[in-house]
């Protein structure tokens, strides 16, 4: 049974990219609670991604069990999973992902087209996706502007408020910051926070950049979560 305060809550998974893999990932447990927020530290290549991966339900468990949100999405099948990752968690890429032809403002309601629980807690998605740009920093005349033509800290703006429309009780952000310069991350990071903290929910971001501990509730290095080791060792 998943704890009623844990947002994600794994337990004794174990997990390889294919049979012909040569190593593997253990994550014994791995909790975040309900408004906690964060930071997750580690070097290329340590298996931070694939560790969203699995909480965000893309790829599967070999064993072990990962719940998120008090579901045990380990059990759901790759639609129920697809759903349920796009009603209960924001995504902030490291490269944005945004539709680059598609104005600002189509590019934030987007998720609530997929996301019927999410698309219930906004009244008028027009006007919260233009209370979000204007909370997130971005002039009122970027809103109608295509995506692709904003600049670098526009386009992160852009996919914060894309991840936040429609309050997901968990936000992922994967290097959302790897492209700013230490002031704009830190303008951003503030951005983000009140965001977070006026909707309730629960951020979990990864980062090689140690700098940015100081903001979060908590600091978790890969090393102490994720044990990789050799088949066969």
């Amino acid at each position: 049974m998943i704890p009623l305060n844990d947002i994600i809550s794994i337990h004794d998974v174990k997990f390889r990219w294919s049979q012909q893999a040569s190593f593997s990932l253990n994550v014994p447990k791995f909790n975040l609670v309900a408004g906690e927020t964060a930071l997750l530290l580690g070097e290329s290549g340590s298996g931070k991604s694939t560790l969203l991966s699995l909480i965000c339900g893309t790829v599967t468990t070999a064993s072990g069990s990962v719940g998120v949100c008090g579901t045990q999405i380990s059990d759901l099948s790759a639609g129920q999973r697809d759903g349920f990752r796009a009603d209960n968690i924001g995504l902030i890429f490291q490269q944005f992902n945004l539709l680059p032809y598609a104005s600002v403002l189509d590019n934030i309601l987007l998720p609530l087209r997929f996301a019927p629980s999410r698309r219930a807690r906004v009244e008028n998605p027009k006007h919260e996706a233009a209370r979000l740009c204007r909370q997130l920093g971005l002039p009122e005349a970027c809103q109608h502007q295509k995506a692709g033509r904003l600049s670098v800290g526009q386009q992160q703006r852009v996919a914060a408020a894309r991840a936040l429309i429609g309050a997901p009780p968990l936000i992922i952000a994967d290097e959302p910051t790897s492209s700013l310069d230490a002031g704009t991350q830190e303008a951003f990071l503030d951005l983000l926070f009140a965001q977070i903290q006026q909707n309730g929910s629960t951020l979990l971001m990864v980062s090689h950049d140690a700098r940015l501990a100081a903001k979060f509730h908590r600091v978790i290095q890969m090393e102490d979560v994720l044990k990789r080791k050799e088949f066969g060792a």
